[in-house]
């Protein structure tokens, strides 16, 4: 079995998908060849793949085989920043520069010289930010903010997105300059399941790591067991299967797991075959179970928007444009969450957004508070 482990990722990063990678599938060899063939360059990697494929694997393996390997490997996702503080987060910033500015403080890009620096979620950054990147990635030398001297760094750039990032140039959301100068290489992790003989040696690695870490006796796959993981459309990729196995060794019996003992996130769809797949929409792939679309109106009532609407025009209210946006986008979030169980990841998918503007979004109308947000769900990754 072809898998890669990546030992120096375990005390960074809690989950196993983090320090292992299976190459068994004939389409993740092709993958996994292309890899040794760029890693040693020092050309820009644009990553492309759904959430959940690997993406921080694969850069973590580029690193590895490069020769910054003996640098820093640092991982920042895009996603997380805030408007006002991305561009400290990534370049730095002096004393002062700032309210709250109390120290001089050193950015990601700084953190990884001389090794490699992975930007994950690149196509969440604003427009603003990415010209920035594109000066950094042209003159190599960042400035802190607050700081007219320039630093100059060696850094080697690998970004990652789960969007079209060509078709968000196209949409005016993304700068076309920046876009060819990540875009010298590219690699595409196809979903898990698009490289089938992948699935059991993952879900085999996974026993045996939760097995280990949690100090069970590894128990087996029945027959059943393993058609069932083979026939699944693993709308959440490799971390939607950790998942599954993770349960399924909590509360299988006699060391044998069984069909039963897996926990999916959507039962709705069972097939992984491209035949199935081109017979069905995508939204199918990761539609709840029992929910269509006939129905999910149902989960908050048609009339809610227009009942919003006649309470402002009786109370003799101007209705502005911007009071009408918010009721449209407050009611979208609301119905696309719970027709999807509350699940972040499922609602940004069906809204063709990232999680982190869907959680945003459901902080923003209190559909969800600071204190939910930071915890964990497992079943949205």
């Amino acid at each position: 079995m072809s898998i890669l482990i990546h030992p120096d990722s375990r005390r960074l990063i809690k989950s196993e998908r983090a320090t292992a990678m299976v190459y068994e599938d004939k389409k993740s060899r092709a993958l996994l060849a292309r890899i040794e063939q760029i890693a040693s360059s020092e050309a820009s990697v644009l990553i492309i793949g759904d959430t959940g494929t690997g993406k921080e694997l694969v850069a973590r393996h580029v690193h590895m085989l490069s020769q910054r390997k003996d640098g820093p490997f640092v991982a920042v996702n895009c996603g997380a920043f805030t408007e006002s503080l991305a561009e400290s987060e990534l370049f730095g910033h002096e004393k002062g520069a700032f309210t709250g500015a109390l120290y001089h403080k050193m950015g990601w890009f700084e953190a990884a010289n001389n090794g490699t620096l992975f930007l994950d979620e690149i196509g969440d950054l604003s427009l603003s930010l990415q010209v920035k990147l594109l000066r950094v990635l042209q003159e190599r030398e960042i400035y802190r903010v607050g700081s007219l001297k320039p630093i100059k760094l060696n850094v080697r750039v690998i970004a990652a997105t789960n969007v079209q990032l060509d078709e968000a140039v196209q949409a005016g959301k993304f700068r076309e300059d920046l876009f060819y100068r990540l875009n010298v290489v590219r690699l595409k992790i196809l979903p898990l399941a698009d490289r089938p003989d992948d699935i059991l040696p993952l879900a085999n690695h996974f026993v045996t790591e939760y097995s280990r870490r949690l100090g069970y006796i590894r128990p087996k796959f029945s027959p059943e067991a393993e058609r069932k993981l083979l026939g699944y459309a693993y709308p959440g990729n490799i971390r939607e299967l950790e998942n599954a196995i993770h349960h399924a060794l909590l509360v299988c019996k006699n060391n044998e797991i069984q069909p039963t003992d897996f926990c999916f996130a959507t039962l709705a769809r069972q097939a992984s075959h491209p035949s199935y797949r081109n017979s069905e929409s995508t939204l199918d792939h990761m539609r709840p179970t029992g929910l269509s679309f006939e129905n999910a109106e149902n989960l908050l009532p048609k009339q809610m928007l227009q009942q919003s609407l006649l309470k402002i025009f009786e109370s003799g209210s101007a209705l502005s444009h911007e009071t009408i946006d918010r009721l449209i986008e407050e009611t979208t979030i609301r119905v696309a969450y719970e027709y999807c169980h509350r699940n972040q990841m499922q609602t940004a998918k069906l809204l063709g957004v990232s999680r982190n503007v869907v959680r945003n979004r459901l902080l923003k109308f209190g559909i969800i508070g600071e204190e939910i947000s930071s915890v964990i769900d497992i079943n949205a990754f």
